[in-house]
């Protein structure tokens, strides 16, 4: 284990120190781009100007044949445009695959000082973490760039879920974690097809009672693991955010699992379709009343202090910090979207 002292130390000499606290930003949806279909690329300077992250997609849903177009698709796209204040992601190929090393290093080379994060698939635990902490400070010392880039860990193996409180404090580098439950229900031997959400099998009954139909409720599978992420990330000082939700038919669904994961502290999720942007913009943005609410609990105690009622509730320094979680949020959200910031009234 680093000493503390170490353990903000860059890991090459000439590459830059990392970031003590994380890059303060809105990070509702990540958007994902096939970077290997030139039609698609060619929105994504259009697209940057609605979204929170873009991210250039050169791993799963990209064929074989195509991961290495993909990954000269994304460089040119994030040479040709123009980001401003919206992440620029790229999610490249797993480390045991034969397309990782050249993903890692041509990107690096080209377009190192406008990446933002490397999405880092099928995390088993920190060893992944510490071998690309170390080849990007490599390769951001041999062609110079300036800031460091940021990994994001998938968790979707069993191995990774169980070791996710070591990835999470891995290294300075770690920007979050998504959940990935397609390939996490492969690796468990779940029972399921489904990408994300529930099933209708997976539920509860009541019992029995004389002359009344059982009543059942569907589950969420995903919660306990959700939970388990939020709770590594959040200690960390780290963000976690929902994965992916494959059913893009299905947009009541994907807002539910959506807003299931903002509350249980998510800051965002991935859109796989621009039907699902507003889907997430929507959800972890917080909701007005709410925002107004919690406004209300921190003029009463501005030092967080003591306990007031308001509306016949109790308020007290529990409750203060957790109108603090929802007012900073809404001030991160209004400086970014002008639509939110008249809502907010900020």
């Amino acid at each position: 284990m680093k000493t503390p002292r170490k353990f903000y130390e860059p890991l090459a000499i000439g590459a830059p120190a990392p970031y003590r606290d994380l890059p303060v930003r809105v990070e509702r949806m990540i958007h994902f781009v096939p970077a290997h279909l030139e039609k698609v690329r060619a929105k994504a300077g259009d697209m940057a100007k609605t979204v929170d992250v873009i991210l250039g997609n050169l791993e799963d849903a990209i064929p074989a044949d195509a991961k290495e177009a993909a990954r000269k698709g994304f460089i040119e796209m994030g040479q040709k445009f123009d980001f401003g204040d919206t992440g620029l992601w790229t999610r490249v190929n797993c480390l045991n695959s034969p397309w990782a090393l050249d993903d890692i290093s041509e990107i690096v080379a080209a377009i190192g000082d406008k990446l933002d994060v490397i999405m880092l698939p099928k995390v088993e635990g920190p060893w992944d973490i510490h071998y690309l902490d170390q080849l990007l400070a490599q390769l951001e010392a041999r062609h110079g760039v300036k800031k460091p880039i940021m990994i994001h860990a998938i968790l979707e193996t069993a191995e990774g879920v169980k070791n996710v409180e070591q990835i999470a404090l891995a290294s300075p580098r770690m920007h979050g974690m998504s959940l990935g439950p397609a390939d996490l229900a492969a690796s468990r031997a779940m029972k399921t097809t489904r990408v994300g959400g529930g099933h209708p099998e997976y539920k509860v009954i009541s019992d029995p009672a004389e002359g009344q139909a059982r009543v059942s409720v569907q589950q969420d599978l995903w919660h306990y693991t959700i939970a388990k992420m939020v709770d590594a990330c959040q200690s960390a000082g780290i963000k976690s955010f929902y994965g992916p939700f494959g059913d893009i038919a299905d947009e009541a669904a994907c807002e539910v699992q959506f807003r299931n994961a903002f509350l249980m502290g998510c800051a965002g999720a991935w859109s796989l379709h621009p039907s699902q942007v507003a889907i997430a913009k929507r959800v972890f943005s917080p909701d007005a009343k709410e925002v107004a609410f919690a406004k209300r609990i921190l003029e009463a105690m501005p030092d967080g202090s003591g306990v007031v009622m308001i509306d016949g509730k109790m308020q007290d320094d529990a409750t203060w910090k957790q109108a603090k979680v929802i007012v900073d949020l809404a001030k991160q959200v209004a400086a970014k979207d002008a639509e939110y910031k008249a809502l907010y009234g900020f």
